[in-house]
C-alpha cells in the first residue's frame, strides 16, 4: 500500500454507529460524554492521552497521538445504534451497571436522546437472548437494505460528515468459513436465499461497506473476516478490522506471554477461567457462542509462543479456557489465570494471576480509538483490512498468506510506525548505534 499523498480534514460530523447498544456502547457513549463536559478523564484511550515518539531521542519531539494526526474532536462525535432491546441508553446503561448512578445521572438528557434502531436479529445465531426490537424481513439481503436505509436516514438526520460502525452486539454461535463467503456474488445469493452461514452480524458490515462506511468488529464471531466482504471492501475503498475487543485476561496473555518467551522461559500450562455476570456472560453460557469466543482466546498464545520454533520451551503447553456465568457478579469479570513455567535447568515455577477487571471499563476506550482511527484511516484513503489497529483485538485479521500478530508490544509499534508513515516522518527501530560511534 502507497503511503498517503493527502489526508483529508476532519470536517463536520461524525456518527458512530453500534450493532448492539448495551454495557459496552453505553458505557462508551456516556464516557464520552462526561469527558467533554469536563467531568472526567479518558483514561485508556490511546488517541486522547497517548504520546508518540518522532525522530530521534535527542530531539524531545514526543507529541500526543491525537495532536501529531488529524483525528475527529470529541466535540464532533454523534452516537447511534441498534439493539435487540427498546431500552435507551440512559435505560441500558442503568440495566448495565457498568457505570455508578451519580456518572450516569450528570448525561442522563444526552443518553434517554439515543434512542436504538430495530435490529437484524436471529436467535438461531445467539440462543440466550430474546429481543423484541427486532426487524421483519423476508431475506436476509432484505435485512441488509434495512440497515444500508437507516444509516443513511442517521447521516441525513444528524447532518453527518461521515459515519464508522463498531460491532459492539453478542458474540453470535460458532461458525465455519462456506462456500458462500468466498466471494460477493455468492454472498449476495446467500443472502436472498437465507443461508445459513449468513449471520446477523454480516448483514451489518455488508450494509457499511455498501455505504462506503468503515467497519470494525469487536466480537469473535465470523463476520467481516471472509474473503467476500475482504475483497468487497477493498473494492469500495472502506477500511475493515477486527475481531474481538481485546480487554481482560487476553490483554494480560499478550503482555506476560511476550516476556515469558523474550526470556526464552518455558511453559508446561496456561489454565484461565472467568466468572462474569453480564450479558455477555449470558450469551456465552450458551455453547455454541462460548466456542466461538473460546477460539479467539486459545489462538493468543500458539501464535505469541510458536511452539513449533521453540518445541523444547512451548511443544506440550495445555492451554485450557473456561468462561462461567455468575449473575452476581455483574460486569466485573474477574480472570483466574495458573500459568506453570520452567527455567534454567527445567527447573518448574508457577504464577498465579487474578485480575479484578471491569469489562465494559476496558472496551469502551477502544470503542472510541477505533472509531477515530477508521475514520482517519478512511479519509487517508486507506482500504480493506487495517493490520496496524491489531493492538486492540484478540484475533486479529490480516492478509491471508500472513499469520496475525499477537505480541502487544510489537503491535504497539506497528500502530505508532504506521502513524508516522502516514504522515512522513522517519519509523523508528530503536537501533540506536549512531551514539556509541
Amino acid at each position: 500500500m502507497d503511503r498517503p499523498v493527502s489526508i483529508a480534514a476532519p470536517k463536520g460530523k461524525l456518527g458512530i454507529l453500534t450493532p448492539g447498544m448495551g454495557a459496552v456502547s453505553t458505557t462508551f457513549m456516556a464516557g464520552v460524554e462526561l469527558v467533554r463536559k469536563g467531568e472526567a478523564a479518558p483514561v485508556g484511550s490511546l488517541t486522547q492521552m497517548g504520546t508518540i515518539r518522532l525522530g530521534k531521542r535527542t530531539e524531545g519531539r514526543s507529541p500526543k497521538i491525537k495532536d501529531f494526526v488529524r483525528l475527529a474532536r470529541l466535540g464532533d462525535l454523534v452516537f447511534g445504534g441498534w439493539d435487540v432491546f427498546p431500552d435507551n441508553a440512559y435505560e441500558a446503561a442503568t440495566k448495565a451497571g457498568v457505570l455508578d448512578s451519580k456518572d450516569i445521572d450528570k448525561v442522563a438528557k444526552f443518553l434517554k436522546n439515543i434512542k436504538p434502531m430495530k435490529a437484524a436479529f436471529d436467535q438461531n445465531y445467539v440462543k440466550k437472548l430474546h429481543g423484541t426490537n427486532v426487524k421483519k424481513g423476508k431475506t436476509k439481503f432484505d435485512l441488509a437494505e434495512q440497515i444500508r436505509e437507516d444509516i443513511r436516514n442517521f447521516k441525513k438526520k444528524n447532518k453527518l460528515n461521515r459515519v464508522v460502525m463498531v460491532w459492539c452486539g453478542s458474540t453470535e454461535v460458532f461458525l465455519k468459513p462456506d462456500p458462500v463467503h468466498a466471494d460477493l456474488q455468492s454472498f449476495e445469493k446467500a443472502m436472498q436465499t437465507n443461508h445459513p452461514a449468513i449471520a446477523p452480524s454480516m448483514l451489518y458490515a455488508y450494509a457499511a461497506i455498501s455505504e462506503e462506511v468503515p467497519f470494525a468488529n469487536g466480537a469473535p464471531n465470523l463476520t467481516v473476516d471472509i474473503p467476500a466482504l475482504e475483497e468487497f471492501a477493498k473494492e469500495r475503498g472502506v477500511p475493515v478490522v477486527g475481531k474481538d475487543f481485546k480487554t481482560g485476561q487476553t490483554l494480560l496473555k499478550t503482555i506476560l506471554a511476550p516476556g515469558f518467551k523474550a526470556r526464552m522461559l518455558g511453559m508446561n500450562g496456561w489454565f484461565s477461567t472467568n466468572i462474569l455476570g453480564n450479558r455477555d456472560g449470558e450469551v456465552l453460557d450458551d455453547p455454541g457462542s462460548f466456542k466461538t469466543k473460546e477460539e479467539s482466546k486459545l489462538g493468543v498464545l500458539e501464535y505469541i509462543l510458536q511452539p513449533k520454533m521453540y518445541p523444547q520451551l512451548y511443544g506440550k503447553i495445555h492451554h485450557k479456557v473456561r468462561i462461567n456465568y455468575y449473575p452476581p457478579r455483574g460486569d466485573n469479570k474477574e480472570g483466574w489465570d495458573n500459568i506453570d513455567i520452567f527455567g534454567w535447568l527445567g527447573y518448574p515455577m508457577q504464577i498465579k494471576v487474578d485480575f479484578l477487571c471491569r469489562d465494559s471499563i476496558l472496551a469502551a476506550p477502544i470503542v472510541l480509538d477505533l472509531a477515530l482511527f477508521l475514520d482517519l484511516a478512511k479519509r487517508a484513503g486507506m482500504r480493506g483490512i487495517q493490520e496496524w489497529l491489531s493492538f486492540y483485538f484478540k484475533s486479529p485479521m490480516c492478509a491471508r498468506e500472513l499469520y496475525p500478530e499477537h505480541d502487544l508490544f510489537i503491535q504497539s509499534m506497528k500502530l505508532k510506525n504506521t502513524l508516522r508513515w502516514m504522515m512522513g516522518e522517519d519509523l523508528i527501530t530503536h537501533l540506536g548505534s549512531e551514539y556509541y560511534d
